[in-house]
């Protein structure tokens, strides 16, 4: 954006947050409300620069006890360095808050991604996850939270070039759509997805900063803002519980590796490097997936019912004991009859702990009934006894018959490949043909050698479960959470039992056969039955005409879904022709859009991509694959249809609509599919066909 004039008569300069009793001379300030700005900026950055060398420079030889301190420490200081990098193209502050005498003393605040203090400790730019930050994305006209003036920034490449100000408790001045909000809006997107924390608006603000004890689902739309509402609310999180969740941890699953790649640059963006990703298929990897299941197979093994069929077949190997126990201790035998073993083997199934603790407790709880026998016959036994006894060859032997140690995968592969065992399990809960269609037709020989599918994966993590607890992290981001499965939900479920989640999703966008068809049944599933669920129907990215056309396929596959309202008008943004020349029409349409500014995507159903590929390389032209970081040499990228969800282009290409559908085992699916792959747009859409168009778009 060009530099641009003042929007208001200029301000009195800043006053000083602590001034020096005898203040050395300095040059009188510009005129320029501009050039004052951009000093501020300079003198931030040398700030900035001064407290990095200020960590650069410390000296830790002789400040810790041992070697492992001093790794520890170590370590600390170089993530803080590079926390305190300064990059060029991105802006220091973005905003300015000028409070009312009444309130934090009249002072003024530059708002930014970090905090910056000067030589004397006082802040030069305020972290906008900061209490004092919040009201420059929730003050306006009607609450002005004491705020007297907010003053945006626009830059270009690193370069401040224009502010705009709201005078908030000024009734002469009318409410009105920033404009340099709009424009860091539509800014080009060329590389991964970028932080939005120049543009948080406030209903996206109230997510942002919601407490950490709480879950918080997110129903959005395209264009909505979801993904990076839940990223930049994990920034908070890790700002304002830091200590906390640096002991627990945090993670953010994505739908694939692609999605990650896209977004994995918006935390560090925001200062944070540590804060894990991965997929949920990563999540459960404990056998190599090798295998596809048919929808219908992964439906059933994705039910919620598997877990109580894994739970009841892990119970079956409980056996309960059929004689007496004699320990023989020094001279003394002593014997625990089997009533006793079996009662000391229901308390334990009826207390439901995990499969493993429990076998761990039973040889305590052996020894501790012959230690009572012992104390009977005059003997004072202590604790070293009772361990002793515990590790006595008679009593372990009697747990590896009553409660014999269980692999996980190898119980999975008993199921699939046993039908009496299975049929023993799943009695009242499958029926005769989902039973059929899970059993392995082929059944491997062992658990190495059987080619698992990501279906079995999640149900070898469930079995895991039943047997060891799964670590509980302290913060989950799940996005795309409307495509999981029962049985992945509470594979992530597991991750966060005594933490607190954030779900993103699009009920929408539901695209797999076992999508979720509610978010009160998926919260169930994951663990969190009571999570606040939040809808965002305000669209910040697709404009108007584009998600409108979209929007012709809620009711036939989503009824009852409020529609986006987006609030970017863009004339011209969509387009649909008939491709009269087949590829060679849209390879046209792909050089068209390369003439624009941004990034440009050619999705198409998967089946296509070959032949788009061979068309675009006979015009020269070699499109990157999804997640390859766009770059302004290399800027068309040709996406799977059934990878584009997540993903944003600005301008977009979409080949033959009607394969899209026809590509999916149903006609709900393919339109679902088609809706995602209709709102990667920003600035612009073409519609390329030769077979018409889905009856649901007229």
């Amino acid at each position: 954006m060009p530099a641009s004039a003042p929007l208001d008569p200029p301000l009195d300069p800043p006053p000083a947050l602590s001034p020096d009793p005898s203040p050395a001379p300095s040059p009188a300030p510009s005129p320029d409300p501009l050039e004052r700005e951009r000093a501020h900026l300079t003198a931030s950055r040398t700030a900035l620069r001064t407290m990095r060398e200020d960590v650069q420079a410390l000296d830790i030889r002789d400040v810790t006890a041992n070697w492992v301190n001093a790794a520890v420490l170590e370590a600390q200081v170089q993530e803080r360095i590079k926390a305190l990098a300064d990059l060029a193209h991105t802006p220091l502050f973005f905003g300015r808050l000028d409070y009312l005498p009444t309130t934090q003393h009249g002072q003024r605040f530059y708002i930014g991604r970090r905090h910056v203090h000067d030589g004397a400790g006082d802040p030069m730019v305020v972290d906008w996850r900061a209490p004092v930050s919040q009201p420059f994305y929730r003050a306006s006209k009607k609450d002005p939270q004491d705020v007297r003036l907010r003053r945006r920034f626009g830059y270009t490449a690193g370069d401040l070039t224009a502010y705009e100000d709201e005078h908030l408790t000024d009734p002469a001045e009318a409410e009105r759509t920033s404009r340099l909000l709009q424009a860091e809006i539509e800014r080009p997107r060329v590389g991964p997805m970028r932080d939005i924390v120049a543009t948080i608006q406030p209903e996206q603000d109230e997510i942002v900063r919601s407490g950490l004890s709480g879950t918080v689902c997110v129903q959005g739309g395209p264009g909505t803002g979801k993904t990076a509402v839940g990223l930049h609310r994990v920034a908070y999180l890790l700002y304002a519980h830091r200590e906390r969740l640096a002991r627990t941890g945090t993670l953010v699953i994505g739908p694939n590796r692609s999605f990650l790649h896209y977004i994995e640059q918006v935390l560090p963006a925001l200062g944070e490097l540590e804060v894990q990703q991965t997929t949920v298929d990563d999540l459960v990897a404990q056998v190599e997936v090798q295998a596809e299941d048919p929808a219908e197979t992964a439906v059933i093994k994705g039910d919620a019912r598997m877990a109580t069929v894994l739970r009841r077949a892990l119970r079956s190997h409980v056996t309960p004991p059929a004689e007496a126990l004699m320990v023989v201790r020094g001279s003394r035998r002593w014997r625990v009859p089997a009533y006793e073993l079996e009662e000391i083997v229901r308390e334990l199934l009826d207390r439901d702990i995990r499969y493993g603790a429990a076998r761990d407790a039973l040889p305590q709880r052996i020894a501790h009934a012959v230690l009572v026998r012992m104390e009977a016959a005059g003997e004072a036994p202590d604790d070293r006894v009772q361990d002793a006894v515990a590790r006595n060859a008679a009593v372990k032997a009697a747990v590896r018959t009553i409660w014999p140690a269980v692999d996980p995968a190898r119980l999975v592969l008993r199921l699939l490949s046993d039908a009496d065992f299975l049929a023993e399990h799943a009695e009242g809960l499958l029926t005769t043909d989902e039973q059929k269609a899970v059993l392995w037709t082929r059944p491997p020989r062992s658990a190495r050698s059987a080619k698992w599918s990501s279906a079995d994966a999640v149900l070898i993590d469930e079995a895991s479960d039943l047997v060891e607890r799964t670590h509980s992290l302290g913060h989950v981001v799940l996005d795309e959470a409307q495509d999981l499965s029962p049985m992945q939900y509470r594979a992530v479920g597991r991750r966060c039992t005594t933490g607190s989640a954030t779900v993103l999703g699009d009920l929408a966008q539901g695209t797999t056969p076992w999508a979720t068809g509610s978010w009160t049944e998926a919260l169930a599933h994951l663990g969190k039955p009571d999570a606040a669920v939040e809808e965002l129907t305000a669209g910040f990215r697709v404009p108007r005409e584009v998600i409108a056309y979209a929007s012709r396929l809620l009711p036939h596959m989503s009824p009852g879904l409020a529609e986006v309202r987006s609030v970017r008008e863009s004339p011209g943004s969509l387009e649909i022709r008939t491709a009269a020349s087949g590829d060679a029409d849209v390879v046209a349409a792909c050089l068209q859009a390369l003439r624009n500014e941004g990034s440009i995507g050619l999705i198409a159903a998967d089946a296509r991509v070959p032949a788009l590929t061979s068309a675009l390389a006979t015009a020269g032209l070699r499109p990157l694959a999804p997640g390859e970081e766009t770059t302004p040499d290399s800027r068309l990228t040709l996406v799977p249809a059934s990878l584009a969800k997540g993903l944003e282009y600005d301008y977009v290409v979409l080949d033959e609509p009607a394969a899209i559908v026809d590509a999916e085992p149903d006609e709900r699916t393919g339109l679902r599919r088609l809706y995602v792959a209709l709102t990667r747009a920003v600035s612009g859409l073409t519609v390329l066909h030769t077979a018409p168009l889905p009856s649901q778009l007229s």
